[in-house]
């Protein structure tokens, strides 16, 4: 399993989020995700958003801890990066 997870920095709607990705493919990301009860409204291109308090939880349930920055290398090295449309 190559589920990733990044620490949770990035704020909106008054709380801070981690982003959940899979550097192995898109199916493995939704079966984890639908595992633990994210919802598919939580997907954005390709990760969801996690809010902070489900940390320790996705951590525990098997997703690999990584600096934001190795998320995004990782997901551009399997080439399962999607960026949003200019």
């Amino acid at each position: 399993m190559t589920v990733l997870i990044d620490p949770p920095n990035a704020a909106g709607h008054g709380r801070l989020w981690s982003h959940l990705a899979s550097d192995a493919s898109y199916d493995e990301l939704h079966e984890f995700a639908r595992g633990l009860g994210i919802p598919e409204r939580g997907f954005d291109r390709d990760h969801y958003d996690v809010p902070s308090q489900w940390y320790d939880r996705v951590v525990a349930a098997g997703a690999e801890p990584v600096s934001s920055r190795e998320l995004v290398a990782r997901l551009i090295a399997a080439g399962l990066r999607r960026r949003k449309p200019r």
